[in-house]
């Protein structure tokens, strides 16, 4: 059975200004009968800083291509992160595989108390504060792909409560328009 990340909806990159950032490259050989053929595998993380990151991967047997194969993905899989000042809502721990990630507020101030590919999805989704911690595989592509799962799962606390306690409001109704 695959793994498979699924984005909701669709953000459009063309507006937006987008840094794209490489958080693995890796050379990968494939054994032919006349030798081995070199490949490179290019894992990039784009992000706006304003709140909206993607990852992508790409494979090429060079290594600029690549990068620009996998910066395109990333773009096509930008989603909205939902933020808090410059922290996250609230502390949640999301599984992918089996990469396992911790994602923790923080008080302004903190910084980024994150790792490898953690960091670099958190920097480019333009999250300032946050206390991470990368438990289970150390797989480059499932934790960023982890992470990448458990931005997208914030939801803001005040709307969930309201829609909860059955009160609607302004904000409420036009996320759900907004969903449909």
């Amino acid at each position: 059975m695959a793994k498979k990340l699924v984005i909701k909806n669709r953000i459009d990159p063309s507006e937006m200004v987008l840094n794209d950032k490489l958080i693995y490259l890796n050379r990968v050989s494939k054994v032919v009968k006349g030798g081995k053929r070199l490949s490179f595998s290019a894992l990039v993380v784009a992000g706006d800083g304003k709140g909206h990151v993607g990852i992508g991967t790409g494979k090429s047997a060079e290594v600029p291509d690549a990068i620009n194969k996998a910066g395109a993905v990333a773009k096509k899989s930008l989603i909205k992160v939902q933020l808090s000042g410059t922290t996250i809502p609230y502390e949640t721990v999301v599984k992918f595989g089996a990469a396992k990630v911790l994602l923790k507020p923080a008080s302004p101030g903190t910084g980024i108390i994150a790792g490898g590919s953690v960091r670099a999805v958190v920097e480019a989704a333009g999250i300032k504060d946050i206390l991470t911690k990368s438990l289970g595989s150390a797989n480059k592509t499932n934790v960023a792909k982890a992470t990448i799962l458990g931005l997208s799962q914030f939801k803001d606390p005040k709307v969930q409560i309201a829609r909860r306690k059955g009160i609607v409001s302004d904000t409420a109704e036009a996320e759900e328009v907004a969903d449909v």
